[in-house]
């Protein structure tokens, strides 16, 4: 299992070299950044250039960027309560989305990665034509953008109808964009449950997100710790023919929950369920 760290638990405080030596001697190789103002000045050449260095000292690669969802967002708030919107109607707010959208992926240009994780709205939101045609207004111009620096842009199931497993597959097949899934778990939990999710998303997911809840709140808890069936989890989205890439999409809890120890301990109960699989099915 390829292990990877969002860094989304910690995405409320800068990103430091800090933090990115902490996670490479936890024994984590690879990292999701979570893309917001405050954690990362992904508008800066120069900020850009010494994530670059830090990356290299710590022996790190980034696996992908999640776009930003949130505007001006403060520190300390995981919440500005202003969504930036690929699918966004009225004109002006999605060029600005997409602008915001361009700025990440522009770190491609210094430092490669190989997916940018995108949501098409922001929030449950009904599924609605208008905003899917704007979803794709924005997604037409990102994809090529994407394609010229190596990126691969990946569309989240998230919560609601606009965002949900059918209605991304829909969404694919009658735009004909070259755009892959990230396949969210827990996300999946809550809405319409692991197996159909991932069973409609199947043949085009690249990552997976993983996380757990009590099924009716978004909590990104490690796994094992809400009442996602794990067993039943990972036999869906496992196979001895694939091997996609894990990310681990935890949220904090308190200043020190959950810590590094917690993640690697996590990553661990995974293999292990994982391992025991693969062991019963060669028996």
């Amino acid at each position: 299992m390829q292990r990877v760290l969002s860094t989304y638990r910690y995405c409320t405080q800068p990103l430091t070299s800090a933090l990115l030596a902490e996670i490479g001697q936890a024994g984590i190789s690879q990292v999701e950044i979570y893309c917001t103002p405050v954690h990362l000045n992904y508008r800066s050449t120069q900020a850009i250039r010494t994530l670059s260095e830090w990356i290299g000292e710590h022996g790190l690669t980034i696996h992908s960027l999640h776009s930003p969802t949130e505007r001006d967002l403060l520190p300390g708030k995981r919440e500005s309560g202003i969504p930036i919107s690929i699918s966004d109607p009225e004109r002006v707010r999605r060029l600005d989305a997409v602008d915001e959208v361009k700025r990440t992926l522009e770190i491609a240009e210094q430092i490669p990665f190989k997916y940018l994780v995108q949501h098409i709205g922001g929030g449950r939101e009904a599924h609605d034509p208008r905003k899917l045609d704007a979803a794709f207004n924005s997604l037409e111009h990102l994809t090529i953008f994407a394609k010229q620096r190596g990126v691969a842009i990946l569309l989240e199931n998230t919560l609601g109808e606009l965002s949900a497993p059918a209605t991304l597959r829909h969404f694919v097949a009658d735009t004909r964009l070259d755009l892959k899934f990230c396949f969210d778990i827990g996300h999946a939990h809550i809405e319409d449950g692991v197996e159909l999710s991932f069973e409609t998303m199947r043949d085009l997911v690249a990552t997976i997100h993983v996380h757990d809840n009590h099924g009716e709140k978004d909590e990104h808890l490690a796994p094992y710790s809400g009442n996602i069936d794990w067993d039943a989890a990972l036999g869906a989205v496992a196979s001895p023919e694939n091997s996609l890439p894990f990310v681990l999409e935890l949220r904090e809890q308190s200043a020190q929950a959950p810590s590094l120890a917690d993640a690697t301990a996590a990553f661990e109960k995974l293999e292990q369920a994982l391992a025991a699989k693969r062991s019963a099915a060669h028996n």
